[in-house]
C-alpha cells in the first residue's frame, strides 16, 4: 500500500538490469573493434598490394593515391563511420596548396583520405613507415616520411615535400604532430609552416568533429559514429617569412581552434 506523497520505492533490479546492459553493450563493443581490426590487417594486404602494384604503371603518384581511398573508404564502411564535408567550394582541386587539420584520432587518417578528394601526399611520421606492406605502399604512393628526431633528415623530408609542391601537388601534415590525448587542439610544430613560407603555396586548415568520440588516444573501443570535415578558406602565405612564420602558425591554429571549439559547443 502507497500513502498519498509518498514516493515508490525503486524497484531492486534496476541496478542489475543497467549493470548487465552494459556489460552486454561492451561486449559487442570489443567484437565489433575485434572485427575492424581484422578488417584494417586485411584490407592494408589488399590494396597495399594494389597501390605497390599500380605504382609502377603510374610514377606521378595518381592511381596509388586513388587506391589509398578506397581503402579508407573501405575502412570507415567497415567501422560504421559517416562523414560530411563542408566547405569544399572553399579550394580549387586543382591548385596545390598545404591542408592542416588538427588530429584527434587514428580514424582521421581514413576519413582524410576517403573524404579530402583532391589529389594530396601525406608529410607522416616515420614510424607509420615502419609498418611492413603499410610503409612501402605508403612510399611508393609518394608519401613523405619525416622523422623529427632527426633535424637533418627533418629537412631533407620538407625539401621533397617542397618539390612535390612545385609539381602542382599538395601536401598533407598534421602540424600537432600526434593526435590529441584530451579532445583539445596542441601546439603546432614549426616545420609545416617552414614548408609554407618557402614554397609560398596557401594553407588550407581543416577541422575535424567527432573521431575523438569514436576512437580516442587513450581507448581501445572503436564505436561507430558521425563525423564532420570542414575545410576552411585558405589562408595565404606568400606575405610571411621564416621570421614571421610563427605569426603564420598562429593564425593558422587560431582559426582551427575557434571552429574546432564552436564544434564541440553544438549538441
Amino acid at each position: 500500500m502507497q500513502f498519498e506523497g509518498e514516493r515508490p520505492a525503486p524497484c531492486c533490479f534496476q541496478p542489475k538490469l543497467e549493470k548487465r546492459f552494459m556489460k552486454v553493450s561492451d561486449l559487442i563493443n570489443y567484437l565489433c573493434t575485434a572485427f575492424i581490426i581484422m578488417w584494417v590487417v586485411v584490407a592494408v594486404v589488399i590494396f597495399g598490394t594494389a597501390t605497390i602494384v599500380v605504382s609502377f604503371f603510374d610514377k606521378k603518384g595518381i592511381l596509388p593515391h586513388l587506391v589509398a581511398r578506397s581503402w579508407g573508404q573501405s575502412i570507415l564502411f567497415a567501422s560504421r563511420i559517416h562523414v560530411a564535408v563542408k566547405g569544399f567550394s572553399n579550394i580549387d582541386p586543382d591548385k596545390p596548396y598545404i591542408f592542416m587539420p588538427n588530429h584527434m584520432s587514428n580514424a582521421d587518417i581514413p576519413v582524410l583520405l576517403a573524404h579530402l578528394k583532391v589529389q594530396f601526399r601525406w608529410l607522416a611520421k616515420a614510424e607509420l613507415f615502419r609498418i611492413p606492406l603499410f610503409g612501402f605502399a605508403m612510399n611508393r604512393a609518394g608519401y613523405i616520411s619525416i622523422d623529427r628526431s632527426n633535424r637533418k633528415s627533418a629537412f631533407e623530408s620538407l625539401a621533397r615535400a617542397a618539390q612535390i609542391i612545385r609539381n602542382g601537388r599538395s601536401v598533407l601534415i598534421f602540424p600537432e604532430g600526434t593526435r590529441s590525448r584530451d579532445q583539445s587542439v596542441k601546439a603546432f610544430k614549426k616545420g609545416g609552416f617552414v614548408l609554407a613560407v618557402e614554397s609560398g603555396v596557401p594553407i588550407v586548415p581543416v577541422v575535424i568533429h567527432g573521431t575523438w568520440r569514436i576512437m580516442s588516444k587513450n581507448g581501445l573501443i572503436i564505436r561507430p559514429g558521425n563525423v564532420t570535415v570542414e575545410i576552411m578558406e585558405p589562408i595565404e602565405t606568400k606575405d610571411y617569412s621564416r621570421q614571421t612564420k610563427n605569426d603564420l602558425l598562429e593564425r593558422v591554429r587560431g582559426v582551427i581552434v575557434e571552429n574546432f571549439e564552436k564544434g564541440k559547443a553544438e549538441p
